[in-house]
């Protein structure tokens, strides 16, 4: 530590008492000056010839007791007056980082400038602040914590502003520059000390870009916001170093943070750290980790933060949602709200990403190039966290089916190589709330791409009860379709229309949720049965017989197929719609024309199996 001696007689301050000080002199002392309830009894010449404060009090209680002057606002109190008094009388003094805020302070309130003697204690103490205090880093630091009990009177003489950039310019000087002796938070490793066992002696000089980071944690949130403004505005840090620095700020003020666990015992206090650490958070995507974000936004909405700041980590998150876990977004509903999970919360983050995806893409193509365009497989990776998240929250029986709904349709045209995770999703839900309608249970259904189930989640869901037979038959026909893929064999002969079953019947499903349903015809539990051993019985065969025999019995399950969907009328629309279109193309062949029948589903006119 740093530090000056000013003066060269030696100290003769002494105490008569607790409250009494006085200057051991052959000379009675002609004044007394009362600092709150310590008496001082002095000397007027060395006093009055360099504090102007001092002569202003005399003159002006000549005319009573001018022997007696009380001073109750003191910066220092009584000991850095006795420091400014020593040097008034040219004791010795000695300042340094934790003592040197106290005496300027005080010399600022007593007056001791150059107007009053020339090398007064104000200048003295101001060459020893930027020569010395302000060229340390650890003195610095020490500096800058001192001026939090004088914050108002050291503003006035910018005491504050040249600490805190002094200790900016240092974060952003080379690292190659920087000396480990700079930091005092830090626990050296051996090799640093050059005692590591392939050291042979040598000092490591290697120094992290963050090295100053721990040490600004020693600060208050009023003086570290400050200390970071600066540094930013600086522009020479990078945005990650400054994330990093942030994110060790709040986990040193909030034991127990990174585990996702806090107890604010002063909310009040807890909420303006909060604030103050998302208002420094930098610009850019990435600077700090989504986990963090989210971390920040739970301890936000415990303390109840405001508005404003909620929203901005809601459009942090969603910029770099594809890097978030199912378990950082399961945030707890508040007291008082019926549902677990606050899943509005969540959706707003899921529309931040969609509309920022949107966007970017919107950018990009305009011709300006975009660092961090979302790529499909970011599209990806978040629709398969929303996926994880409605498994989730699936299991809460207060959870409208609208909320869960509106959720999956956000990323319905986001990539899905698999919709197992979903169908998992809406088993959960279907099964916890038992009681839904038919509708409901077809609207939920309905999300789910049944060709993009694995050849285990057809097995479960050709036996689930609670799927809506539509769905059943569907999963039925698919994995018949996929059964004769993997066999070689032909894809059942089937209109194109009654392959594209699933989509035509998603967007029947969600006009029919506000409209009662016609001409519907369920497929019996016998029918059911009859598909799932026609398909066992096709794989039973394509495992042992050769080509030929194959094909004959790809023929007859492909007419079993037929033949059990047609004998109830599934389809006659599209039978219907055949004839249409032959009488509108007489001249083309009629196997075609029933290929590109189309299936428009209707209200009136929608056919289901369920």
């Amino acid at each position: 530590m740093k530090f000056m001696k000013l003066g060269s007689k030696p100290d003769t301050f002494q105490s008569d008492g607790k409250n009494v000080r006085y200057v051991a002199s052959e000379l009675d002392s002609d004044i007394v000056v009362s600092v709150g309830d310590v008496k001082f009894h002095l000397h007027k010449f060395p006093l009055l010839s360099k504090s102007a404060h001092l002569q202003k009090l005399v003159t002006n209680s000549s005319e009573g007791d001018g022997d007696e002057v009380h001073i109750h606002d003191v910066p220092g109190g009584p000991t850095a007056f006795e420091m400014c008094v020593k040097f008034c009388y040219g004791m010795t003094v000695t300042l340094n980082a934790y003592n040197v805020i106290a005496a300027r302070c005080t010399a600022e309130y007593l007056g001791m400038d150059e107007t009053v003697e020339k090398g007064n204690l104000i200048y003295k103490i101001d060459v020893f602040l930027h020569s010395t205090i302000f060229r340390s880093w650890k003195d610095s630091i020490i500096f800058l914590q001192t001026t939090k009990s004088r914050l108002h009177l050291c503003e006035e003489v910018k005491l504050i502003s040249h600490c805190t950039d002094a200790i900016a310019s240092k974060t952003s000087i080379d690292v190659r520059k920087v000396d480990w002796s700079y930091t005092y938070n830090r626990t050296k490793i051996p090799e640093e000390n050059g005692n590591g066992p392939n050291s042979n002696g040598i000092r490591s000089r290697v120094v992290p870009n963050d090295w100053w980071v721990d040490d600004l944690c020693e600060l208050e949130i009023d003086l570290y916001k400050r200390v970071m403004v600066n540094i930013k505005n600086k522009g020479i840090v990078s945005s990650e170093v400054i994330g990093e620095a942030i994110k060790a700020y709040t986990l040193r003020r909030f034991p127990g943070f990174s585990k996702g666990f806090c107890q604010f015992s002063d909310v009040s206090r807890s909420r303006s750290i909060l604030d103050t650490v998302v208002c420094l958070l930098p610009a850019e995507k990435g600077s700090v980790s989504c986990s963090f974000l989210l971390k920040l936004l739970k301890a936000s909405i415990s303390v109840d933060s405001g508005e404003k700041v909620k929203a901005e980590l809601v459009k942090r998150i969603g910029q770099q949602l594809e890097e978030a876990s199912v378990n950082g977004l399961l945030i707890r509903a508040t007291d008082g709200e019926a549902t677990m999970y606050d899943v509005h919360v969540f959706h707003k983050i899921l529309e931040n990403f969609v509309v920022h995806n949107k966007d970017l893409k919107t950018q990009f193509e305009d011709g300006n190039e975009i660092p961090g365009v979302l790529s499909e497989a970011s599209k990806l990776m978040v629709a398969k966290l929303v996926d994880g998240y409605l498994t989730e929250i699936a299991k809460d029986p207060n959870l409208p089916l609208s909320t869960f709904v509106g959720l999956a349709e956000m990323v319905t045209d986001f990539p899905r190589p698999s919709h197992d995770s979903l169908y998992r999703a809406i088993d959960i839900y279907l099964k916890e709330h038992p009681g839904i309608s038919k509708n409901d249970r077809k609207r939920i259904c309905c999300l789910m791409d049944c060709k993009k189930l694995s050849v285990d989640a057809c097995t479960h869901a050709v036996q689930n009860e609670r799927l809506p037979s539509r769905v059943v038959v569907q999963v039925l026909f698919f994995e018949q379709v996929r059964a004769n893929a993997s066999s070689g064999s032909s894809t059942p002969d089937l209109p194109k229309a009654i392959r594209n079953l699933t989509s035509a019947s998603y967007a029947s499903s969600r006009s029919a949720t506000t409209n009662t349903e016609n001409s519907e015809v369920t497929a019996s539990v016998e029918e059911l049965r009859a598909l799932k051993e026609e398909l066992a019985a096709l794989r039973l065969a394509n495992g042992g017989l050769n080509g030929d025999t194959k094909r004959h019995v790809d023929k007859a399950a492909n007419g079993r197929m037929k033949s059990i969907l047609s004998s109830k009328k599934i389809f006659t629309k599209i039978w219907s719609s055949k004839g249409r279109k032959q009488g509108e193309n007489s001249g083309s062949d009629s196997s075609d024309s029933l290929e590109e029948a189309k299936y428009t589903p209707s209200r009136k006119g929608r056919y289901s199996v369920s």
